[in-house]
């Protein structure tokens, strides 16, 4: 089975694919699709569709997972963020699959083992599940393959009667 994993963000949207085969995960691919700042805002998200599609393209995945966002204070961050996720959603309907939207916490408890972990935690872990070499970089990417893996989790759980539209 393999997961396409997705952090939302506008100037870079980390991306992470893994797949899982019994017990064994291994990293596809991964990393971050970036658009430029100054650019009009629609043009951006027109950008992100253009590669997000190329990608799903490339790797055809079984299950796709975003993760579910929650903000506090900064509400214009937030308000980019949400367009992005809105784009991925977008993708992801039109290629028939109903994401998993896992919570900041779910991630960090499916790949720590505790949903208050810190992200240097979190990237560790994922270095040592997908057995790479050094971790993922940018932090959008790692966070990306933890999103992925928690994806996984959730499709094994599921049976993966959500991954797909019939």
């Amino acid at each position: 089975m393999i997961c396409f994993g997705i952090d939302p963000g506008v100037g870079l949207l980390g991306y992470g694919i893994v797949s899982q085969s019994g017990d064994a995960l291994r990293a596809i691919d991964y990393g971050a699709l970036s658009t430029a700042p100054g650019r009009p805002l629609s043009v951006r998200l027109v950008e992100i569709y253009r590669s997000l599609n190329a990608k799903m393209d490339e790797h055809t995945p079984d299950v796709v997972a975003v993760e579910k966002l929650f903000f506090g204070r900064n509400t214009t961050t937030a308000e980019m963020v949400f367009h992005a996720r809105g784009v991925v959603l977008l993708v992801a309907a039109e290629r028939g699959f109903v994401p998993y939207e896992p919570k900041p916490s779910e991630v960090k408890m499916a790949v720590c083992g505790n949903g208050a972990a810190e992200k240097a935690q979190v990237q560790g872990m994922v270095k040592q599940l997908l057995n790479l070499e050094k971790t993922p970089k940018p932090d959008d990417a790692a966070d990306a393959l933890a999103i992925a893996i928690t994806g996984l989790s959730l499709a094994m759980y599921y049976d993966g009667s959500r991954g797909i539209v019939q």
